[in-house]
């Protein structure tokens, strides 16, 4: 039996996955969390198979989760899922010790033949990961490489035309602990606005346009 469990800060998200795999016969869903930080308490406590994790979530991101269980030697072993069209840094998350990387609208029999190979041991790209790979020749010269997981996190939100306040209010950070990421991630980038970032990360292929600048 596949024990999984789901962590995704969307609970509709979460139902539909949980009625896709409880049909599946050797997989069994055992427990759910809506942040990263209820994420990596629930691996340590229950230790599953199979963790299906979001990219974007409060407290600590996809990315960070998937780089503490890695550093944490944790057997689980960790999907990533995000949204179409929203597929950031897959070569970041599969470095950091992800072993499948999908998007949220892949069919379910997808999904079911994912976690299966996953549980054997394999590595799974959803095919439009697989292209975006193939078309960065396997390297990523981004400069975005060189932020840290939550730097990239509230880079990829700003970039979307978040503000920093509403950022902080879905990572439940403070204003302040943001702002000091926005500084630290420009200062990396060596940017000084929201609209050079939008621009930055659409030419590296982070988000499919630049978002206007929020107000």
């Amino acid at each position: 039996m596949i024990r999984i469990v789901l962590i995704d800060d969307h609970t509709v998200v979460r139902t539909g996955l949980r009625m896709i795999l409880q049909q599946q016969a050797d997989m069994e869903v055992i427990g759910e969390a809506e942040d990263g930080e209820q994420g990596l308490a629930l691996i340590k406590r229950l230790v599953p198979d199979i963790a299906l994790v979001d990219v974007h979530m409060p407290r600590f991101s996809g990315v960070e989760l998937t780089e503490r269980v890695r550093r944490a030697k944790l057997s689980t072993r960790v999907v990533i899922l995000t949204v179409a069209g929203e597929a950031p840094f897959p070569r970041r998350l599969l470095d950091a010790g992800a072993s499948a990387y999908l998007t949220k609208g892949c069919p379910a029999e997808e999904l079911v033949k994912a976690v299966r190979r996953v549980a054997d041991g394999q590595r799974y790209l959803g095919a439009d990961i697989a292209q975006q790979l193939a078309l960065d020749g396997g390297h990523d010269g981004s400069p975005f490489a060189t932020l840290s997981a939550r730097e990239l996190e509230v880079a990829m939100m700003l970039a979307q035309g978040l503000t920093a306040q509403i950022i902080a209010r879905r990572l439940k950070l403070s204003a302040k602990t943001v702002a000091t990421y926005k500084y630290r991630l420009f200062e990396k980038l060596a940017i000084d606005n929201v609209v050079a970032l939008a621009h930055l990360a659409s030419v590296h292929g982070l988000i499919a346009h630049a978002a206007p600048p929020a107000r």
